[in-house]
């Protein structure tokens, strides 16, 4: 079985194909492009035209080595630069249909998470606690963990791109601008110190193409054996200084796709050695793209992370559930009656509703459902991108009470169903006890649904009617004729 995993970073994009054996993923292909995403945002956060079409021609590339593979087989994800674009979702359309395949954006910690995933299949196991920074194009990630665990994780939002284009503008490499640009990398870091500072692990190890490039430097130069070192970015700083200009810079090893921005590298490498303590750092490969691939194979083997992050915030948040189980279980026959072809990713995320829509009695009785939907959308969850945390909060959200807070979202024919689903099995389950449900229809079409349940069994839960006729009223609001009928 093949995976493959796309790796959409603000400085490279990135494709790996794996070969599943056993428990292990060996790498078939790899194929990185530098298309420096983050340079294409402008003062206003919003992504050029022309780094648009730069992106989508790269990944126009990247569907010709994916096609025949199947939409459970391969994961792209973006991250920081993706994370701030104000056009996001016009970039995401075009990107989508230029690669062949949906693509998520996810949190800085969940990016963090799946990078020391990634590096950790790549190392030996080891007890020892581990330091992984990530210095990507926009954003830089510190995480420490044993195993394939990460314990802590955090997302800075300096990279080598960012870092490059505010403080060495027109590849100009001077003293002050130096200073400048480590001072400002190191108050982003010092503000995670306490969580990362020398005596919270063992060993540090680098990765992405940060620290594969200045690495390769060092070795090259004959300066270390590739270990990255105080010393070592010491020699790489005073190499710059007297180049003066990056078009200048002459390093064994330094390949072209990196001379531009190996100024900022070094200076977001070198505030992270002098606030958290680092001495000496050793690359490590597979990062974010490798996290991906062994996440996505925990997926198709049941071994979703996403079900225990969603198991983890039901205890957390004290959360009924018996009651959660039965509007869940509920939610997905009755979604299954609209749409019997929906993809599994769709009937995951409705259940995962149906898990949590009471997460917001923890914070309010009132309102609950608003209370959830924000906890949803905003926390940290391992194993959830943005687009799926946005979907589950937005599910959650249009629960009960007036449609018109969710609008725009029905426009949508895949929420619309989602939310008719949830909504009448928070009604049918509204006595907090097991549920058997009596014959039942239902059928949705643009403008008009229809709920059929037995006249007898409806008979006798009046209440149950009762809510079926405001749940009406709701849905005529929004001029959808809502119809229910005894069987």
């Amino acid at each position: 079985m093949q995976l493959a995993a796309v790796d959409l970073g603000s400085n490279s994009f990135r494709l790996e194909i794996g070969r599943v054996e056993g428990s292990q993923i060996l790498r078939q292909n790899y194929w990185k492009e530098t298309v420096r995403l983050a340079a294409g945002l402008d003062q206003h956060s919003r992504l050029s035209h022309k780094a648009i079409e730069v992106a989508c021609e790269c990944l126009a590339r990247m569907n010709e080595r994916l096609r025949g593979m199947r939409s459970e087989q391969v994961r792209a994800v973006g991250t920081q630069a993706l994370r701030v674009a104000a056009n996001v979702d016009s970039f995401l359309l075009e990107a989508q249909h230029a690669l062949g395949f949906p693509i998520e954006v996810i949190s800085g910690r969940e990016e963090a998470r799946l990078t020391f995933e990634g590096c950790m299949h790549n190392l030996p196991l080891s007890p020892a606690r581990r330091l992984v920074i990530d210095v990507g194009g926009a954003s830089t990630e510190a995480i420490i963990g044993r195993g394939f665990a990460a314990d802590a994780a955090e997302s800075f939002k300096v990279g080598c791109v960012n870092v490059s284009m505010r403080f060495f503008r027109n590849g100009v490499i001077d003293r002050a601008g130096f200073r400048r640009a480590v001072v400002a990398c190191s108050a982003e870091i010092e503000e995670a110190v306490a969580a990362f500072s020398r005596s919270n692990w063992d060993e540090a190890y680098g990765s992405s193409g940060t620290a594969g490039a200045v690495s390769e430097i060092l070795r090259a130069e004959g300066w270390t054996d590739g270990t990255l070192t105080s010393e070592g970015l010491l020699r790489l700083r005073q190499g710059l200084l007297a180049a003066g200009d990056i078009k200048r810079v002459k390093f064994a090893g330094l390949k072209g796709d990196r001379q531009e921005v190996i100024a900022g590298g070094v200076a977001v490498l070198t505030a992270a050695f002098d606030t958290l303590g680092i001495t000496e750092m050793k690359p490590a490969r597979g990062a974010l793209r490798v996290g991906l691939l062994y996440d996505l194979l925990g997926r198709r083997e049941s071994r979703d992370l996403r079900d225990s992050t969603v198991e983890r915030l039901q205890q957390r948040f004290a959360v009924d559930q018996m009651q959660a189980h039965c509007v869940a279980h509920i939610a997905v026959l009755l979604h299954q009656a609209l749409d019997n072809e929906a993809p599994e990713e769709i009937a995951k995320r409705l259940a995962w509703a149906g898990a949590l829509h009471e997460l917001g009695f923890a914070v309010s009785h009132n309102d609950y459902h608003k209370h959830g939907a924000y906890l949803i959308e905003h926390g940290d969850l391992p194993g959830f991108s943005t687009s799926d945390q946005e979907h589950i909060a937005t599910l959650v959200l249009g629960q009960r009470g007036n449609l018109k807070k969710i609008a725009s979202a029905l426009e949508d024919a895949t929420i619309t169903s989602q939310v008719l689903a949830l909504r009448l099995a928070v009604i049918l389950c509204h006595a907090r006890r097991g549920v058997e449900l009596p014959r039942w229809t239902l059928q949705q079409e643009a403008d008009a649904i229809e709920v059929g349940l037995d006249g007898t069994w409806l008979s006798s839960h009046p209440l149950t009617q009762h809510l079926l006729e405001e749940e009406a009223s709701q849905w005529e609001k929004m001029a959808v004729q809502f119809k229910w009928r005894a069987l």
